[in-house]
């Protein structure tokens, strides 16, 4: 089970989307990093056949997935950001109908829905229309559209993004249950969500994958760049204006300012052990700016 992208690129007119990108997954859970617009969509709509490549070519197990075709696309399962449902259905007959299209048998389809809604904890609540779901509820049962045909490409973008705290919880257990026997590819600029699950990330940038690695080989990077300082007011908004900042906390009429600098950023400074998100600051942050990511 080998997932393999070949200098892959996409251009819209004169916009590069994706350029020269080339990476190989195999079965586990994999992170796709990076910041808005980075191009983390293109790419795996172009993984889920949903755009066509203007360069290079996406093989699985040594095979182009252009002409394995319908074979490819009965392997794989896809949750976008937003996925398309019916809001008058119930999450049972929206399952059921997604199942018919994607070829499952009755008998078939109806065992797979109800283990699936298990899994998710919808059980419960199958027969009530998706309008009154939650945000996170939509989010389980989109995953579960997706796995309905028990694919073995799994490809997630930003599936947990506008989730409560609880729910990415969730949904990141749910994750790493099916991951098993599955290459999967989630996409997301919230880096706790990948913590815990990633086998490897993938951080991409402007249409490129910039690095690849464990978390420990990628927090490398930033070893010795990380650091924390207990500052007055006034010296708070110094560091910020200077430095690029992964944390900040209140400590009375002190701030504790996490920041990531190449040189001690100021007397009162330590090193401390850095994280994912000070390597996401490092590369995507800007000075003066608290990323949107943090919890």
């Amino acid at each position: 089970m080998k997932l393999q992208v070949n200098d892959l690129c996409k251009n819209f007119k004169e916009n590069i989307a994706v350029n020269h990108v080339s990476f190989t997954l195999e079965k586990g859970v994999y992170g796709l990093l990076g910041a808005n617009g980075a191009g983390k969509t293109t790419l795996m709509r172009m993984l889920s056949t949903l755009v066509i490549p203007t360069n290079g070519t996406i093989q699985y197990d040594g095979k182009d997935i252009r002409d394995m075709n319908e074979k490819y696309r009965k392997i794989i399962g896809y949750l976008p950001q937003e996925f398309g449902y019916y809001p008058e259905f119930s999450a049972e007959d929206y399952l059921l109908y997604i199942a018919a299209l994607k070829g499952l048998k009755t008998l078939i389809a109806k065992k797979r829905v109800n283990e699936l809604l298990e899994i998710v904890s919808l059980t419960k609540v199958r027969r009530k229309k998706i309008k009154t779901f939650s945000g996170g509820m939509k989010r389980r049962l989109g995953i579960v559209q997706a796995v309905l045909n028990d694919p073995e490409v799994l490809i997630l973008d930003e599936p947990t993004a506008g989730l409560d705290p609880k729910e990415r919880i969730r949904f990141r257990t749910l994750v790493s249950r099916i991951a098993e026997e599955r290459i999967v590819l989630l996409s997301t600029h919230i880096v706790s969500d990948l913590e815990s699950i990633a086998k490897e990330i993938l951080i991409m940038k402007e249409g490129e994958i910039i690095e690849q690695g464990d978390i420990k080989k990628l927090l490398c990077e930033v070893n010795g760049k990380v650091w924390s300082s207990i500052a007055d007011l006034k010296e708070a908004d110094q560091l910020r204006s200077t430095y690029l900042l992964s944390n900040e906390k209140n400590c009375g009429d002190k701030i504790e300012l996490r920041i990531i600098s190449e040189t001690k950023p100021s007397i009162s400074a330590v090193q401390v052990q850095p994280a994912l998100e000070d390597l996401f600051i490092y590369y995507f942050g800007e000075v003066n700016e608290i990323a949107d990511f943090q919890i």
